[in-house]
C-alpha cells in the first residue's frame, strides 16, 4: 500500500505545479509558454519542468527568466499548494516537443 500513497502524491503534485508556472510566468506578454511535462525524481526533492514557448525567437529569454526566479516559484508554490515536500525546481525547454513538432511538418509520402 505505500507505493500507491506515493504514485498518488506524485500525481497531485504535478497537476499543482503548471499552476504555479502559469501565474508566474504571465510576465510575458505576446508569448506562449506551454508546459510539457513535470518531472520528479524518486525522492521528490527536485522537479525538472519542461516547456515550449511561442515565438520560438524567445526561448532564451524565457528560459532565463525561469532561472532566475526558481526560488520565488519554489516558494509560490509553497504558499499555493498543500504539498508536504517542496522539491527544487529546473526549467527546461522541452526540446523532445520541438522535435516532435517538426517530425509533424514533413509531408507524408
Amino acid at each position: 500500500m505505500p507505493g500507491k500513497k506515493k504514485i498518488v502524491r506524485k500525481k497531485k503534485e504535478k497537476k499543482n505545479i503548471p499552476n504555479g508556472i502559469a501565474h508566474i510566468q504571465a510576465t510575458f506578454n505576446n508569448t506562449i509558454i506551454t508546459i510539457t511535462d513535470v518531472k520528479l525524481s524518486n525522492d521528490e526533492k527536485y522537479a525538472n519542468i519542461l516547456f515550449t514557448v511561442l515565438p520560438e525567437d524567445k526561448e532564451d529569454a524565457v528560459l532565463e527568466f525561469t532561472k532566475r526566479i526558481r526560488s520565488e516559484f519554489r516558494q509560490y508554490i509553497k504558499n499555493n499548494t498543500k504539498l508536504g515536500r517542496i522539491p527544487s525546481f529546473d526549467f527546461q525547454v522541452d526540446l523532445g516537443e520541438k522535435h516532435r513538432q517538426k517530425i509533424d511538418t514533413i509531408p507524408l509520402k
